[in-house]
């Protein structure tokens, strides 16, 4: 079994070009359905590894595990199995016709425009630790970038002049998005005024740079923007992503199409935008109750 699982990270490492975190998570996963059915002297990749992959979903469910975790471990089976099936390393996929758990469906939370304006409004610029955060805000917020390809961002790959960037994403992914004339404006003074001083001399491809001139983390980016939030008295709980769902919801509620959407997220699958058509649903209704007079 051990070897088998890395012989799949490996797969999705090499082959299909999945982030280290995606692998850890899959890795993680995996061990805990080997630890398990090795506990319970089950074969997993034998004649009954059905049975195997059966008693570790109805375990996960008795230890009362939500149906949003049992789906990932699923999912990661489905894979795991997949992969062997084609390698012709078993006969079978005991996963075959499994479904997941039915989830509930949790709209991500957004701020208004208003709330988006006072955040980005909150980094002082006068140091070069302010001139980073306001462009990176900035630059999130005009984007919709994740904020991991937000991070891994270089030099290179921002083009003010032309006023685009170039990101890599899921499965190392490019897509080029265009960046509005705010955000290149201060990523432009971020460059002039602020990064040289935050790497002291350091040569580093990275476009964001901590106080050691090392590349900004994603720790670390979160704990700057809610720094910020708790600054500008922001009551909303605010996540990494929380400037990325903001860009697409503000972007359908001022009539951009889904598919333009799709392409700026870099979504694979127009299914996973189309969340936010029901945050503009709800906007509508909200607006709709507020201003109609026999609502």
């Amino acid at each position: 079994m051990e070897s088998l699982v890395r012989g799949f990270i490996h797969y999705l490492g090499v082959e299909r070009g999945l982030a280290d975190n995606t692998l850890a998570s899959y890795r993680l996963d995996l061990s805990q359905y080997r630890d398990f059915t090795r506990a319970q002297g089950l074969d997993p990749v034998g004649e009954n590894g059905r049975r195997a992959v059966m008693a570790y979903l109805l375990k996960l469910k008795r230890d009362g595990r939500a149906p949003a975790t049992i789906s990932r471990h699923l999912a990661a089976l489905k894979s795991f199995y997949r992969f062997l099936l084609n390698e012709q390393l078993i006969g079978v996929d005991p996963t075959a016709n499994l479904e997941s758990p039915r989830l509930t469906q949790r709209l991500p939370r957004v701020l208004t425009a208003a709330e988006v304006e006072v955040l980005l409004a909150q980094p002082r610029m006068g140091k070069p630790g302010g001139l980073r955060d306001k462009a990176m805000l900035e630059l999130l917020y005009a984007t919709g970038m994740r904020v991991t390809e937000l991070v891994s961002l270089d030099v290179e790959h921002v083009n003010l002049d032309h006023a685009y960037v170039r990101c890599f994403g899921k499965g190392a992914r490019e897509r080029i998005v265009p960046v509005g004339s705010l955000a290149a404006h201060y990523v432009a003074e971020y460059l002039a005024r602020g990064r040289t001083k935050l790497t002291r001399g350091k040569s580093t491809p990275a476009l964001f740079v901590n106080q050691q001139g090392h590349r900004l983390t994603r720790q670390g980016f979160w704990k700057i923007i809610k720094k910020y939030a708790r600054q500008g008295k922001i009551e909303k709980v605010i996540t990494p992503h929380t400037l990325r769902h903001s860009f697409a919801t503000h972007l359908l509620e001022n009539g951009a199409d889904l598919r333009s959407v799709q392409e700026l997220l870099g979504h694979a699958d127009i299914s996973t935008t189309q969340i936010y058509t029901h945050l503009t649903r709800a906007r509508l209704k909200e607006v709709y109750d507020q201003a109609h007079p026999r609502a």
